[in-house]
């Protein structure tokens, strides 16, 4: 037994009273008449960028006249042809360090708050919050009004077979929301972009 599982035996031997877990079915959770409008809203709000790209418009040249001085771009997506850095071939996580734009996919978006879903595609996923500006490639059509939507749709099986959207909750290895840049008003109560990951986060929504 490990001493994480000891611990846990022995607050779960000391509980004097037992509560069930609250009936959540009756909740009334916030949904909108236009997710997508609502999503790029919030991204604005929350310090990112959210821009719809037009059918057929070329990501790369997009995000070069987005990013026009970065020199060091990350990604292993095949539709990003401008990379000159791969986190699945790199030999170590702060090989990373320097990465001016990483370039990464959701699999969904939340209205409510801007937040994406990644789950870890990549081997490296320092990618993620060690690149200076970040680039979220998302589909516009995937777009669920809440948290609650978020998480039924982690915790079951849907969508086609060549995507993730296949796996249920537990099947994830990794998997985080981002919403936005990094940021922090801790100190001072001066807002801080950049903190802890990503001074800028763009969403490039997408047709499917």
């Amino acid at each position: 037994m490990s001493s994480k599982e000891d611990i846990l035996k022995k607050y779960r031997a000391n509980v004097r009273e037992r509560f069930d877990m609250p009936d959540l079915s009756d909740i009334k959770a916030i949904t909108y008449p236009d997710p997508l409008l609502q999503f790029m809203n919030m991204t604005k709000s929350v310090g990112g960028n959210a821009i719809e790209v037009e059918k057929g418009r070329d990501i790369n040249e997009l995000i070069r006249e987005l990013y026009p001085d970065a020199k060091e771009i990350a990604s292993n997506l095949p539709e990003i042809t401008i990379a000159t850095r791969n986190p699945d071939e790199v030999g170590r996580a702060r090989d990373l360090n320097g990465t001016d734009v990483g370039i990464i996919r959701g699999s969904f978006g939340v209205a409510e708050n801007a937040c994406v879903w990644i789950p870890q595609q990549m081997k490296e996923k320092a990618v993620c919050f060690i690149s200076e500006n970040l680039v979220i490639l998302l589909p516009k059509s995937q777009i669920v009004n809440n948290m609650h939507e978020a998480y039924a749709r982690l915790s079951t099986s849907s969508g086609s077979a060549d995507t993730d959207e296949t796996k249920g909750f537990e099947e994830y290895g990794y998997g985080t929301f981002i919403s936005g840049p990094s940021k922090t008003a801790d100190i001072a109560q001066v807002l801080v972009m950049g903190a802890q990951a990503a001074r800028s986060a763009t969403v490039l929504l997408l047709d499917e």
